[in-house]
Protein backbone atom coordinates (compact mmCIF):
# COMPACT_ATOMS: atom_id res chain seq x y z
CA UNK A 1 0.00 0.00 0.00
CA UNK A 2 1.27 3.74 -1.30
CA UNK A 3 0.49 6.63 1.10
CA UNK A 4 1.06 10.59 0.00
CA UNK A 5 2.32 12.65 2.92
CA UNK A 6 1.09 15.93 2.49
CA UNK A 7 3.68 18.48 2.27
CA UNK A 8 4.94 21.31 4.31
CA UNK A 9 4.31 24.54 2.65
CA UNK A 10 7.01 26.49 4.50
CA UNK A 11 9.56 23.68 4.85
CA UNK A 12 8.74 20.90 2.79
CA UNK A 13 9.01 18.20 5.31
CA UNK A 14 6.63 15.28 4.83
CA UNK A 15 3.51 15.35 7.21
CA UNK A 16 2.30 11.64 7.37
CA UNK A 17 0.77 11.87 10.58
CA UNK A 18 -2.08 14.64 11.99
CA UNK A 19 0.89 15.40 14.99
CA UNK A 20 3.34 16.67 12.18
CA UNK A 21 0.72 19.38 11.46
CA UNK A 22 0.80 22.83 13.26
CA UNK A 23 -1.47 22.08 16.48
CA UNK A 24 -1.79 18.12 15.22
CA UNK A 25 -4.67 20.42 12.94
CA UNK A 26 -4.70 18.33 9.61
CA UNK A 27 -6.41 21.16 7.45
CA UNK A 28 -3.04 23.35 8.24
CA UNK A 29 -1.05 22.78 5.35
CA UNK A 30 2.37 23.58 7.36
CA UNK A 31 4.22 21.85 9.72
CA UNK A 32 4.51 21.97 14.08
CA UNK A 33 7.98 23.60 12.79
CA UNK A 34 6.45 26.01 10.81
CA UNK A 35 3.72 26.87 12.66
CA UNK A 36 3.74 29.12 16.03
CA UNK A 37 1.79 28.39 19.30
CA UNK A 38 -1.28 30.07 17.85
CA UNK A 39 -1.72 28.09 14.75
CA UNK A 40 -0.21 31.12 12.22
CA UNK A 41 2.49 30.30 10.04
CA UNK A 42 5.80 31.81 10.94
CA UNK A 43 7.45 34.29 9.06
CA UNK A 44 9.92 33.58 6.25
CA UNK A 45 12.79 34.72 8.35
CA UNK A 46 11.77 32.71 11.72
CA UNK A 47 12.01 29.31 9.00
CA UNK A 48 14.72 30.35 7.06
CA UNK A 49 16.76 31.00 10.32
CA UNK A 50 15.17 27.28 11.47
CA UNK A 51 15.62 25.24 8.67
CA UNK A 52 19.49 26.77 8.57
CA UNK A 53 19.87 25.70 12.17
CA UNK A 54 18.66 22.05 10.78
CA UNK A 55 20.73 21.91 7.84
CA UNK A 56 24.08 22.87 10.04
CA UNK A 57 22.94 20.10 12.67
CA UNK A 58 22.67 17.25 9.86
CA UNK A 59 24.32 18.63 7.18
CA UNK A 60 26.87 19.91 8.77
CA UNK A 61 26.83 23.20 6.12
CA UNK A 62 28.44 26.31 7.85
CA UNK A 63 26.26 29.21 8.98
CA UNK A 64 26.70 31.16 5.51
CA UNK A 65 26.34 27.86 3.17
CA UNK A 66 23.36 26.61 5.54
CA UNK A 67 21.27 29.80 4.95
CA UNK A 68 22.05 30.19 1.46
CA UNK A 69 20.94 26.35 1.19
CA UNK A 70 17.49 26.71 2.87
CA UNK A 71 16.36 30.01 1.10
CA UNK A 72 17.53 28.25 -2.01
CA UNK A 73 15.07 25.18 -0.96
CA UNK A 74 12.58 27.84 0.13
CA UNK A 75 11.95 30.10 -2.80
CA UNK A 76 10.43 26.74 -4.41
CA UNK A 77 7.83 26.10 -1.67
CA UNK A 78 4.09 27.56 -1.82
CA UNK A 79 4.23 29.90 1.60
CA UNK A 80 7.29 31.85 -0.46
CA UNK A 81 7.09 31.55 -4.03
CA UNK A 82 5.37 35.53 -3.81
CA UNK A 83 8.19 37.16 -2.15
Amino acid sequence: MTTTAMMCIGCGMPMRTPNDHCLGDVSKPFCTYCGRENGELKSYDEVLAGMAGYLQGTQGLGEDAARQTAAMMMAHLPAWRQR
